[in-house]
């Protein structure tokens, strides 16, 4: 780590010191616009930690907003590649505990790495991108999910397959409950187009996001869709 993020380091952990501080006895009102500038300086130093640390490579997961007709969608990538994307209700703390837990505790919010994805989002959205460029990291996800994941990123803007398709794409013809659990379990939504994925007969199923959300997407792409069941 370099001598200026060392620095920003320390800027952060005395910043904090003095803005928890306990207050001097007999101090008024007064104090309070003391202590917003301590929390400013605090948040000042915190981000400029944050870019040197993503800058410098020496964070094992970057995280970033990213607007969508949902509302705020939280993404994550490594250096492998974006992954994670979850929606608004998921909430960021359990999302980063889970990527602490599973990938690395070393996570800095940083929007530089992430700029791609965002970028390729807010086209999709608008109609104009049918398909993700990204490089992505499917360490969260099992052999076999895989696989699914993997099958699903084939299905085509506009296009639907069956669970019982994309189980034997995935080389487990008999395996369609499995490939629903893994597709329900998707930690990359829309970039991988789970919601491409009907029951046999053409009914919604189910979806991670909520099937609201499954409809509006294969509607954006004008793929056929279902009555809600």
């Amino acid at each position: 780590m370099s001598d200026s993020t060392h620095e920003d380091t320390r800027s952060v952990e005395a910043a904090l010191r003095r803005a928890v501080r306990p207050a001097r006895r007999g101090a008024g009102a007064g104090s309070a616009p003391g202590e917003s500038e301590e929390r400013r300086h605090a948040a000042e130093a915190a981000a400029r930690l944050s870019r040197r640390i993503a800058e410098e490579g020496l964070a094992d997961v970057s995280y970033a907003p990213a607007e969508s007709p949902f509302g705020t969608l939280l993404l994550a990538a490594t250096r492998r590649g974006v992954v994670r994307l979850a929606f608004p209700e998921e909430g960021l703390d359990g999302v980063l505990e889970a990527l602490a837990q599973r990938i690395s505790p070393r996570i800095v919010e940083a929007r530089a790495p992430l700029d791609e994805v965002r970028r390729e989002l807010e086209e999709y959205f608008e109609g104009r991108r049918r398909a993700f460029d990204v490089a992505l990291d499917w360490t969260l996800v099992a052999p076999f999910a895989r696989r699914v994941l993997r099958a699903t990123s084939q299905i085509p803007y506009g296009g639907v397959l069956s669970y019982a398709e994309v189980a034997a794409d995935a080389g487990s013809p008999r395996g369609f409950r499995a490939a629903g659990n893994a597709l329900g379990a998707n930690p990359i939504p829309i970039v991988v187009p789970c919601h491409r994925v009907l029951r046999s007969g053409g009914a919604l199923g189910g979806y991670g996001g909520g099937l609201e959300r499954k409809r509006f997407l294969l509607e954006l792409e004008g793929a056929p869709v279902p009555p809600l069941r």
